[in-house]
């Protein structure tokens, strides 16, 4: 691996690390590796920070448990973990002294920025669209393999062998914290309001997903999408639309990429494959493999690869996963649609009638078409977490009386059982249209606990 460009000073450089999960540790030992001194805090001090501070321990890293980052330790360079606020107190007065402020991903380009990226981002869509571009890569025998917001963190990259591309899934928190990331190509998904609480406005939201496309040399948007359609029309040149439903659907924007009435997913005029290899269910899905078509057409991947790639996608852990089958209720994990919008299309894209278990933490946002496709499609609405008496009254305020609190994933999975043949229902569906935090460390393991409860209560 090349030696990054980290910017040490010339002498017993510190750095500084905030949040001890995988992206953090990942953080501390490429530091490590470039020469710096290290400090890792975190605010926890439980069973899993004790462990990971023994192991960093061993490697000549200083880990500080139950510590809140303040900004006043000495350091030459302060890294911020995702989930760290990017306006902490302690990151701001870092800045205002001069300390050099980075995020994890920033750090990442900056041992990585000699290769080509494939960047992608939007509110729904990123991790669906991020895995199918991996398989794609992956089935031409590419080393390149997916990291960011998807679980790899994407400083490991830059420890392990030196991949041919970096697929990098970038959340908003990512790339408010990263300035420098300039992908080969830059993926826009989707966009609606979301992360608010942390963003404070929508046109702060927007502005911080632009910037990632416009630093992309190439940039692949979905043309389905009406805001992204609206307000980037003829923004950007080297910009490829795509559209599900045809060559004129989104005119008089042209789509690159699309689906012909024959059912085949063409691409600059090409036949590529017939977009029926994909099993995954869902318009937005159709949408996901156009722009990962599309990516692995402007990266020079063979169309045998991609057909490969694409018959033999199983789908993403928590998003419309399949659990289990009970007396013909499919049980279908969706944990993470972690807002009103992504709730929305995982309830219409499974069969009704369908018992809906929802909540957590609530965030701002639009439900209104979430509210109307649970008029539409649900059964009955079990609520789990602090969202519950919220969206109690959201279901009365529209009429719908077909709900309880039923407080735990335990409790959920419990009653979808008792009511689920009475109801006739065809589905029960977790998809909260909430963050976890309430309940849980993150949405994997809230769509964890899903199952596992499936499995102990339907067996």
């Amino acid at each position: 691996m090349e030696s990054a460009n980290l910017g040490q000073p010339e002498s017993q450089p510190t750095a500084y690390v905030i949040g001890l999960g995988l992206s953090g540790v990942a953080a501390a030992r490429l530091l490590k590796q470039e020469g710096w001194d290290v400090v890792v805090s975190d605010r926890n001090n439980g069973e899993r920070q004790l462990v990971q501070q023994q192991t960093l321990a061993a490697e000549g890293i200083e880990v500080k448990l139950g510590h809140t980052f303040s900004g006043d330790d000495p350091m030459d360079l302060a890294v911020a973990s995702p989930g760290v606020p990017w306006d902490l107190p302690g990151l701001v007065k870092a800045r205002e002294k001069g300390i050099c402020t980075i995020g994890e991903m920033e750090l990442a380009w900056r041992a990585l920025s000699h290769l080509p990226w494939l960047g992608i981002t939007g509110t729904n869509g990123k991790t669906t669209t991020t895995e199918l571009v991996a398989a794609i890569f992956k089935a031409t025998n590419l080393n390149a393999p997916a990291c960011g917001n998807i679980g790899y963190a994407a400083c490991q990259v830059a420890l392990d062998p030196e991949p041919d591309w970096v697929i990098a899934e970038l959340s908003s928190y990512q790339i408010e914290a990263a300035i420098g990331p300039k992908p080969k190509i830059g993926i826009w998904t989707t966009f609606s309001p979301d992360h608010l609480s942390r963003h404070k406005t929508i046109e702060n939201y927007y502005a911080i997903k632009a910037a990632l496309l416009e630093r992309s040399e190439k940039r692949i948007l979905n043309g389905d999408d009406a805001y992204l359609r609206e307000t980037l029309a003829n923004q950007w040149d080297n910009s490829y639309w795509t559209s599900i439903d045809g060559p004129n659907a989104i005119a008089p924007l042209i789509p690159s990429t699309y689906i012909d009435q024959h059912g085949w997913v063409v691409h600059q005029g090409e036949q590529v494959l017939m977009a029926n290899s994909l099993k995954m269910v869902g318009r937005h899905n159709l949408q996901n493999l156009l722009m990962a078509v599309a990516a692995a057409k402007l990266a020079g991947i063979p169309n045998a690869a991609i057909a490969i790639a694409i018959e033999n996608f199983s789908g993403v852990t928590h998003r419309l996963e399949h659990v289990i089958t009970w007396e013909g209720v499919d049980f279908i994990n969706d944990s993470k649609a972690t807002n009103y919008d992504a709730a929305e299309v995982g309830l219409r894209s499974v069969n009704g009638p369908t018992i809906l278990i929802a909540g957590g933490a609530s965030k701002e946002g639009d439900d209104n078409a979430w509210l109307d496709r649970i008029k539409e499609k649900a059964a009955q609405v079990l609520l789990i977490g602090d969202a519950a008496p919220i969206f109690s009254q959201r279901l009365i305020d529209v009429g719908y009386g077909r709900f309880e609190d039923v407080g735990t994933m335990e409790n959920a999975v419990k009653r979808s059982k008792e009511i689920a043949l009475g109801l006739k229902a065809k589905v029960v569906l977790l998809s909260p249209a909430c963050a976890s935090f309430d309940q849980y460390a993150n949405f994997e393991a809230r769509g964890d606990d899903f199952k596992n409860q499936c499995e102990r209560f339907l067996k």
